[in-house]
């Protein structure tokens, strides 16, 4: 796999292997890891924990469910690439805290038109399967399809990864 453009945006659905795709697009070097999730239950410490062993000691980790922009205001440069892990937990965090997920997403958008450095955002799809049957299952779900598309529109390169192989959706190389 070859260096990360200034912005990359990789997609997917749970398990298709996005994570470990984005982690390989800058694996021979130190990055930094920004992680989203946040631990409320055994199962997702040890989710996290996994994630962790298999990132392996070059990386570096900084935990931020929510500044998700300003964060990577003050740690983009231009000689380490950033990993942001994921957008989907962000704005689960952003609902859960009731904060404006629109705004957010304007800010984050701000923040990546001109990175101070290589970033890698991973995402997931969710508009490919039912209709949620309640509120803010759609909600979420239209929220996490226009963050998606507003992140497509100005990042460099949007890969879409199903069944732990790579589609590119977009290259401005």
């Amino acid at each position: 796999m070859t260096s990360p453009h200034p912005t990359t945006l990789v997609l997917g659905g749970a398990r298709s292997g996005k994570s470990s795709y984005a982690e390989a697009l800058m694996a021979d070097r130190p990055a930094l890891y920004v992680a989203t999730g946040q631990a409320f239950d055994d199962e997702m410490h040890d989710r996290i924990r996994l994630h962790t062993d298999r990132r392996g000691p070059h990386w570096t980790t900084i935990e931020e469910p929510l500044e998700l922009s300003a964060t990577l205001d003050r740690v983009l440069m231009p000689d380490r690439p950033v990993l942001v892990d994921c957008l989907t937990l962000w704005i689960s965090n952003l609902m859960h805290a009731e904060r404006d997920v629109d705004a957010e997403t304007g800010r984050l958008c701000e923040v990546l038109a001109e990175p101070a450095g290589p970033v890698v955002l991973v995402s997931n799809e969710v508009g490919l399967g039912l209709v949620p049957d309640n509120r803010l299952a759609r909600e979420f779900r239209d929220h996490q399809g226009r963050v998606n598309q507003r992140l497509a529109q100005i990042c460099r390169r949007v890969v879409f990864v199903a069944a732990g192989l790579p589609l590119m959706l977009k290259d401005e190389s």
